[in-house]
């Protein structure tokens, strides 16, 4: 799970990183509001954000805000100075899942980060599988975090593809799925349009596998 930590005191943010890296969580870092809205903007692979209230430029509260609307499903956890019950509740009111109060333990943001991302809901408009990620919501796709443009069957394959990792799906099962409405396609045709997939999936194509004989799969080779 990739975790944005977001704060302008370097030395916290590179100890904030070093544990929860060495907890398995993939992390990329901030220091400023402006830069953690920017990196939410160009990538939609963020689990969670721990957020710093207090910094330069736009402060914490003010960067919940652009993230939300950028964004309304990150899990946010600030990292606060200010308890007073009016600062709370409008860290809650944008959308806070926890507040972490300054000074912190490590072991407490490990155990608040674990807390947050078991009850957060799964995305269930979010495809993963290795270095691909596919927005069903918005009909995206991105290898390696950059943009990936598809036309429609070229995206409607990756999707079947997708929703079962490691199955071989026939080219009738692939018809089935991407040609529903009784459209007359040759099953050539299916061979043509996963050909151009894998070029535009560039190092994500080495995952699309042809079982000759049997179909096709999304697999690690």
């Amino acid at each position: 799970m990739k975790i944005l930590i977001v704060d302008d005191e370097q030395d916290l943010l590179d100890i904030l990183a070093y544990n929860l890296q060495k907890n398995d969580y993939d992390v990329e870092t901030a220091t400023s509001g402006e830069e953690a809205v920017a990196l939410v903007e160009q990538s939609d692979d963020y689990r969670l954000i721990l957020l710093d209230v207090m910094m330069s430029g736009i402060n914490g509260f003010q960067t919940a805000e652009k993230i939300r609307k950028i964004r309304n499903d990150i899990p946010i956890i600030f990292l606060t100075a200010l308890d007073t019950e009016s600062d709370l509740l409008h860290g809650f009111s944008l959308g806070a899942d926890d507040y972490i109060a300054k000074p912190f333990s490590v072991k407490e943001v490990i155990a608040r980060v674990k807390a947050v991302l078991a009850r957060a809901p799964q995305k269930a408009d979010i495809l993963v599988f290795e270095n691909i990620t596919l927005d069903l919501l918005n009909k995206s796709v991105r290898v390696d975090g950059e943009a990936v443009m598809l036309t429609k069957t070229e995206y409607m394959l990756l999707v079947a593809l997708m929703q079962t990792p490691g199955r071989i799906l026939s080219r009738e099962d692939l018809l089935l799925k991407v040609w529903p409405d009784g459209t007359i396609v040759e099953a050539r045709t299916v061979d043509v349009h996963l050909a151009r997939l894998r070029k535009k999936l560039l190092s994500g194509g080495r995952l699309l596998i042809n079982r000759s004989g049997y179909g096709y799969c999304l697999a690690k080779k």
